[in-house]
Formats: C-alpha cells, sequence, structure tokens
C-alpha cells in the first residue's frame, strides 16, 4: 500500500530577512527610541506591546538593529524590567482564564488537559529561569500565589 501522508522533515515557520543595518525609511535616532522606550515602559506596557507600538508608530521595525541591543536589556539597564519574565506572566494569565473557565464548566476535558499543558510550560520556563538566574530561587509556581500576584 502507498504512504498516504508524506511526512516532511525539517524546521517550519518563517525566519525575519537577515539585516545588518536598519532599512533606508525607518527611524534610526536611538535617543528617541530609547526616551520612547522608557515612556511605554513607564505605561506598564510590555515589551513585546513596546516593540509593536514602536514598529506601528514610530516606524522602527527593529529596534535591535538600530540600538545595537533588544528592549528587554534596555529596560533592565533602566530598571524597568518586569519582575517576572513576559512569557511566564503571559502564561500565568491564560491559566487563570482557564481556571476560571473551569470553575464554570467542570466536565470540559480539553480544556483540562489545556489547563495542565499550560502549568507544565511555566514549570519548565521556571526550571530554566532558575538556572540562568533571571528568577529568584525562592520564587515557586502556584495557582493561588499567581492569583494574588497578577492582581496587584
Amino acid at each position: 500500500m502507498a504512504r498516504m501522508h508524506t511526512r516532511r522533515k525539517g524546521q517550519s515557520g518563517s525566519k525575519k530577512p537577515y539585516r545588518a543595518q536598519p532599512p533606508a525609511w525607518s527611524n534610526t535616532n536611538k535617543e528617541e527610541i530609547e526616551k520612547t522606550i522608557v515612556q511605554l515602559a513607564n505605561q506598564d506596557k510590555s515589551s513585546s506591546e513596546i516593540g509593536m507600538i514602536l514598529r506601528d508608530r514610530y516606524g522602527t521595525p527593529d529596534v535591535a538593529t538600530v540600538m545595537g541591543k533588544k528592549i528587554g536589556t534596555i529596560l533592565k539597564e533602566k530598571n524597568l524590567a518586569p519582575r517576572i519574565p513576559e512569557d511566564i506572566h503571559n502564561l500565568i494569565l491564560k491559566v487563570l482564564e482557564l481556571k476560571k473557565h473551569l470553575d464554570k464548566n467542570p466536565k470540559d476535558a480539553h480544556n483540562k488537559r489545556s489547563l495542565n499543558n499550560s502549568v507544565s510550560k511555566i514549570r519548565r520556563l521556571e526550571k530554566y529561569y532558575h538556572r540562568e538566574g533571571v528568577l529568584p530561587d525562592s520564587w515557586k509556581y502556584s495557582i493561588e500565589r499567581s492569583e494574588m500576584l497578577i492582581s496587584r
């Protein structure tokens, strides 16, 4: 019997084009970009939100090519970096929404699985960030603690 489905091997997904210099049309004023990053961080914007705002409103497609460092590095230098990394924060928000949904719908098996997968991902990231020294060793994930942490 012939193979029904061919398996494609290799990496999938798109990649950003390699670019050593920012495009000619882009905003390359380093002082203005840094000032804008600090202003947006003071408005409680995350680094990904700051990047999208800089791209859409200020014409800076890639901060790293203009500044030579990433938005997160700039925020750390200015002591404006968040206490917990953005990816864990977003996953915690997702878990809290799933938990609220499952309290109303306890038989929803698909979302129970999604909740378990998200909690597992948080725990894996927690191990990684402990190893890298981004999170203190005393930081431990729990749903109860995260509800208090996010509500602040």
